[in-house]
């Protein structure tokens, strides 16, 4: 029921979403502590996936094995599958009733300035030293000029490596012996190969779409802004599956939805099958959302038991330091890159800093807040 709760109420991103499981998992439930989940946080910053995702299915891990650990997956990814479904719907009707999709004009700012504000909010809480200001001020210029997808697993190694020369503040603990469990990875492996066997034999068009979401949820790091160029290339730009106003009509309304921001791929899928009715595009939606997410549970139930060992040795939690760092500085490189084409335009300029007002001095939730820029981009 927690997960579900967050599931339906967590907008604004993985470092919102981090700190929302913080209140509800951590303070209010006591299901893990908050420094437990701060290293399964930076656990999932190093793979490639969905962040956010990854962290609650971890903790499912945790709390009750991988049984749980799907249920909560399925549980924190549906609602946001069926709604964004339910929208790439609803934007295929509207494009046939020839209705502008200008509305969304104002939730791009504000997902903007809800970026900034969860930067701000988990930077205070991980970065407490000149050691840890100096990685993220680092991680922060060097992503904002080398906007590659690369820098972000480049930056987090980097960071946690220097962080781990100070290994010896931290107390020594019991070690035990590390043991490597590869049957996750091998599933990994046999479901990408497998997919794309069967995907060039029968040539399906979901088949295919799922081989697509699949190896993108493989290779991804650093979250859904680094996923959201990286689908425009391949379905827009190269297979032309949609057309680039859908694409930022999708992109707009991922904003609008709760969970996780990689939901992007359940429209963007859902919109590959939009000349196949709606029941082509509940099918593109499914598809696409089990291809972008499977590969960060294998990982993540290959990694945990691994960390679980890892983090007893000094130098490994010493890591941490930087890792937080460095995630804390991509997320802010992030937000000052999607801030600054805005910084010339009056309408969004304006809508990110009343955003920002809203959320430093008020006790709205975030999800009013967005639907109050639908109905704003309704009216005017």
């Amino acid at each position: 029921m927690d997960i579900l709760l967050l599931s339906l109420t967590a907008f604004g991103g993985p470092q919102v979403h981090l700190m929302m499981m913080i209140e509800r998992l951590v303070r209010k439930r006591r299901y893990i502590t908050e420094e437990e989940l701060l290293e399964l946080q930076a656990l999932c910053q190093v793979l490639p996936g969905p962040s956010s995702t990854q962290t609650v299915t971890a903790i499912g891990l945790k709390i009750g094995g991988q049984p749980l650990a799907y249920l909560t997956l399925i549980v924190w990814s549906i609602p946001a599958m069926v709604l964004m479904t339910a929208a790439a719907i609803g934007i295929h009707y509207l494009e046939k009733k020839s209705i502008s999709l200008d509305f969304t004009r104002f939730v791009g700012p504000m997902a903007v300035a809800f970026l900034m504000h969860g930067a701000s909010s988990i930077t205070r809480r991980v970065v407490h030293n000149r050691l840890g200001w100096t990685f993220l001020i680092i991680s922060t210029i060097l992503a904002y000029l080398y906007p590659s997808p690369y820098m972000t697993p480049v930056l987090i190694i980097l960071g946690g490596v220097a962080a781990s020369l100070n290994f010896k503040k931290h107390e020594k603990m019991e070690k035990a012996p590390i043991r490597i469990k590869w049957r996750p990875i091998i599933f990994w492996i046999s479901v990408l190969v497998a997919a794309a066997i069967v995907g060039k034999i029968t040539n399906s068009l979901p088949v295919r779409l799922f081989e697509n979401f699949y190896r993108n949820g493989s290779l991804v790091f650093g979250g859904g802004q680094v996923l959201v160029p990286i689908l425009y290339n391949e379905f827009v730009e190269f297979k032309s599956y949609l057309t680039e106003q859908e694409f930022l009509a999708g992109m707009a309304l991922t904003q609008v939805v709760p969970g996780p921001v990689f939901s992007i791929a359940t429209f963007v899928g859902s919109m590959s099958l939009q000349s196949n009715g709606i029941f082509g595009q509940i099918v593109g939606g499914f598809v696409a959302t089990a291809g972008i997410f499977l590969p960060g549970t294998f990982f993540i139930f290959f990694a945990y038991p691994f960390w679980d060992q890892l983090k007893k040795y000094r130098g490994i939690r010493a890591s941490l330091e930087g890792v937080h760092a460095a995630s804390c500085g991509l997320t802010i490189a992030a937000a000052i890159s999607l801030f600054q084409p805005m910084m010339t335009d009056l309408q969004p300029l304006a809508t990110v800093i009343i955003t920002l007002l809203v959320l430093t001095f008020a006790k709205i939730p975030s999800y009013f807040i967005i639907l109050g820029g639908l109905v704003l981009g309704l009216l005017f």
